[in-house]
């Protein structure tokens, strides 16, 4: 029987300077973004082992959303928060992941604007 894990890893307001939006002074500036995400996945091997070869390493996790804003120089959020939902769900072993992507700059009357996402590991052929 297979169980549905409900631990998760999460990252709350990584901070990560980016090309993003669709206006052409956009494209010649980064501007700051703020991301959080949660990987839902099995937590159980690291916590009887207390060996982190055995968890989702969080800081792997920050290093490449970091590079993919970076590399992508998307104009929509909606199309960053794809593929950072996407090379998450691929790389790591996660069945679901939860991220918003936020401009805190972009309208100044809002602290901040942005997406949130849910995305779910395909089902695989066990």
């Amino acid at each position: 029987m297979f169980h549905t894990p409900s631990d998760v890893v999460f990252v709350k307001g990584l901070k990560v300077e980016a090309v993003i939006g669709v206006y052409a002074w956009e494209r010649a500036i980064t501007q700051p973004l703020l991301i959080d995400v949660a990987l839902e996945t099995d937590i159980s091997a690291a916590a009887v082992s207390d060996d982190v070869s055995d968890a989702l390493n969080y800081k792997a996790v920050c290093d490449d959303i970091s590079s993919l804003c970076q590399e992508v120089q998307a104009q929509l959020l909606e199309h960053l928060a794809e593929k950072i939902a996407a090379m998450l769900l691929t790389k790591y072993a996660c069945q679901k992941v939860t991220l918003s992507v936020a401009k805190p700059t972009a309208i100044t009357e809002a602290a901040a604007v942005g997406v949130q996402i849910t995305r779910y590991a395909k089902a695989s052929d066990a």
